[in-house]
């Protein structure tokens, strides 16, 4: 994160908190439609890869199957929510997604706050509802099988899912729901209503890769994540706060690295984020007229 911006400048949010000059130019209904038709392709796409898988003569799902799979599921709604926004929008931008340079601290502000809130609220949810259990993804990526293995969960776990995810939820859908306006007592609530959407969602999609108990702080984090794209009007400390809590949990819960290996794992994660996605914070995307 820098402190030069990308597109034309966008003001602050207003004194009610609600200012909606960022809002992305693609309508409402395409936030159900990209998940429908996202989750369509999606699966489509990972069949079409395990029937590749076997017939290249493997018995079973192999890690490099399963990893090749998740990331053409992943791409398959980044894919869809562009389609969308390109042929619904009078002109998308990568700004309009949340590609938006900021100043570093507000980036690290809202970073730090956001995880902050997010620790103290899973904390109190895990002093209730004892957790159990671990991710089902790391292992049936073959995480402990080979060092190929592990390199190609880590890289989709803490760099291409943070990105895909943070593309898709908080870049496309969050900004499509946003578009309801909802007044209460005088007062815009849309933007929150969107937030808690776009959360369930979020923590929707994990069924099957999480323990169900670990859904709710899922869901929550997704909330968080939305309040930080809408508060700072950029998509990178959402990236980079989804990569390290993948990154913590991946190293920690799963691999029972060293506090050391961890800090690499998240520095290295997010510097491949940093080098993909910063030079698409550009106003170089749009559709033909």
């Amino acid at each position: 994160m820098t402190s030069t911006e990308a597109g034309p400048p966008v003001p602050p949010p207003s004194a009610s908190g609600d200012d909606r000059s960022d809002e992305p130019p693609w309508p409402i209904w395409t936030a159900p439609a990209a998940i429908l038709v996202g989750l369509v392709v999606g699966i489509l796409g990972s069949v079409v890869v395990a029937g590749i898988g076997a017939a290249a003569g493997s018995s079973h799902t192999t890690p490099a199957v399963t990893l090749i799979g998740d990331i053409v599921f992943d791409l398959a709604f980044v894919v869809t929510a562009l389609y969308f926004a390109l042929t619904t929008g009078r002109q998308a931008r990568p700004a309009d997604f949340g590609y938006r340079r900021i100043s570093v601290w507000l980036g690290l502000g809202a970073f730090c706050a956001a995880g902050a809130g997010y620790l103290l609220v899973t904390a109190a949810y895990q002093s209730i509802v004892k957790l159990h259990g671990t991710d089902k993804l790391p292992t049936d990526l073959g995480i402990n099988t080979s060092t190929a293995a592990l390199v190609g969960a880590a890289l989709f776990v803490c760099v291409i899912a943070p990105i895909c995810e943070e593309f898709f939820f908080r870049g496309f859908i969050f900004g499509a729901l946003r578009k309801w306006h909802i007044k209460v007592h005088g007062r815009q609530i849309g933007t929150w209503i969107a937030a808690i959407e776009t959360g369930i969602l979020f923590g929707l999609a994990h069924t099957g890769s999480a323990a169900v108990q670990y859904l709710i702080p899922l869901g929550f984090l997704g909330f968080v994540l939305c309040i930080v794209r809408w508060k700072t009007r950029s998509l990178y400390p959402c990236m980079a706060l989804h990569s390290v809590n993948n990154s913590i949990a991946l190293g920690y819960n799963e691999l029972h690295w060293t506090g050391g290996e961890i800090l690499a794992l998240v520095v290295g994660s997010i510097a491949v984020i940093a080098a993909v996605t910063l030079p698409l914070s550009s106003p170089t995307l749009s559709r033909a007229s």
